[in-house]
């Protein structure tokens, strides 16, 4: 799939979350050690929501592309925006798999709460 895609992605996943009571601070977040692609908060969980669209299963599935690799990643890049912004609170790591067709006709979101 396309950038496009993954984003199209991001932001249904992005609705999903509001939907469900988040508020959604951050979207594509960087910085020198990486990206986060949605940052939100459920009561006082901060929340690090790493998105993976995919319109067929030909590589399995798409959270078995968050590797240890990735997550140590993003383990470094949540550090760092919990440093910038000076936070101190609970946080967790979230993977959302978005399941559509090559013309987006169709939305399916799997959401996994603390992934990794």
């Amino acid at each position: 799939m396309s950038r496009a895609d993954g984003i199209w992605g991001e932001a249904q996943v992005a609705s999903y979350l509001r939907a469900h009571g988040y508020q959604l601070l951050a979207h594509s977040y960087r910085c020198r050690y990486g990206e986060i692609d949605l940052i939100a908060r459920k009561g006082k969980v901060l929340c690090f929501v790493e998105v993976k669209t995919r319109a067929n299963l030909d590589y399995g599935l798409p959270r078995e592309y968050v590797t240890a690799g990735k997550q140590e990643k993003l383990r470094k890049t949540a550090a760092f925006y919990l440093s910038a912004h000076e936070l101190d609170c609970p946080t967790r790591f979230d993977v959302a798999e978005v399941y559509t067709d090559s013309e987006h006709t169709s939305v399916r979101i799997e959401y996994w709460e603390e992934a990794f």
